[in-house]
């Protein structure tokens, strides 16, 4: 269903920019979508949207929980709403909102939370959020999701206008590496296994996709052969694929721009143990805040690296049986 590409570079394009595009084109073709913003349109890259579709763009201002209301609202009149701000106003600020007005009441909603983690760069440690799939997962029948790249964007984004419930998509906004070749499909729910190995698994979300398959070169140079998933379905995890990585390479290595605590790793532990019991490492952010920096200086001050995974690779195979 997915092609992976040879050589990993910045896609042309930015991910606000395809999303805008994938959502103009779908509105062409389905009247029930509307988008719902809060004071970030120009962020959000959704200015032509909002000049195209005028009677389905809703500015709601600097009110992120009276979004989320609307957007339940519009769903029980049958729309498809796509509400949109920064992941930390899409998760702390409208937990109870997206708790009760949205999964509780059954209705069909999607919000989109940009510039996770360390990809908030200088807008610093209030909206550098490192606990925003932390916060969400436990809601009852949500699905959470981090998105690789513009071309999974585009895919997955189609698929939400077919598809019932509330849905959270995790998004960088500016350029990301392109991993995944035009005209590939993902399956909600499911990792993709992007390279094959017998060591170690290394099981990655988001911008550290491309951070574990440069660990996987350097790791090749040094005699360890390591697996490479994509597990952009945070909930509902893929329990039987992380079963096989542990029970066919023995170990795992997480890799997030997130909190440890309540994040991919967490999910990724509690289907190991409940199916395979093996080491698992976490790499991300080990239970601190964000700061001001450059993606580049926040990548290496929170061991967001090709390096820190590689290390944790090797302490997991150094440790299994």
């Amino acid at each position: 269903m997915f092609t992976v590409h040879e050589r990993f570079e910045k896609a042309p394009k930015m991910m606000r920019e395809v999303y805008c595009e994938t959502l103009s084109e779908l509105a062409l073709e389905n009247e029930n979508i509307v988008v719902l913003d809060a004071d970030l349109v120009s962020s959000s890259g959704m200015k032509p949207f909002f000049k195209a579709f005028p009677e389905r763009a809703i500015q709601c201002g600097v009110a992120e929980a009276n979004m989320i209301g609307i957007a339940a609202g519009l769903s029980c009149m049958g729309k498809i709403p796509f509400a949109h701000s920064f992941g930390c106003f899409a998760s702390r600020r409208v937990c109870d909102q997206i708790m009760i007005s949205a999964a509780y009441a059954q209705q069909n909603v999607r919000i989109i939370g940009t510039d996770p983690g360390v990809t908030a760069a200088y807008n610093g440690g209030t909206h550098m959020p490192f606990e925003d799939m932390g916060v969400l997962r436990s809601i009852p029948e949500i699905t959470l999701i981090e998105l690789t790249d513009t071309v999974m964007l585009r895919d997955i984004v189609t698929q939400l206008t077919k598809s019932y419930g509330v849905y959270y998509l995790r998004m960088a906004r500016k350029n990301v590496t392109a991993i995944y070749c035009e005209g590939s499909r993902f399956e909600i729910g499911k990792g993709n296994v992007l390279a094959d190995g017998r060591d170690v698994s290394i099981i990655a979300s988001g911008i550290m996709v491309a951070e574990s398959l440069k660990a996987m070169e350097i790791l090749k140079s040094e005699g360890i052969s390591a697996r490479i998933v994509d597990m952009f379905t945070w909930k509902p995890i893929d329990a039987q694929l992380v079963a096989d990585c542990a029970r066919e390479t023995g170990a795992i290595v997480t890799a997030e721009n997130h909190n440890v605590i309540g994040g991919l790793g967490s999910a990724v532990s509690e289907a190991v143990v409940q199916s395979c019991p093996v080491l698992v490492e976490m790499v991300g952010v080990k239970d601190k805040f964000g700061q001001v920096g450059t993606e580049d200086f926040l990548r290496k001050a929170y061991d967001l690296t090709a390096e820190a995974i590689v290390a944790a690779a090797k302490r997991a195979v150094g440790r299994k049986g």
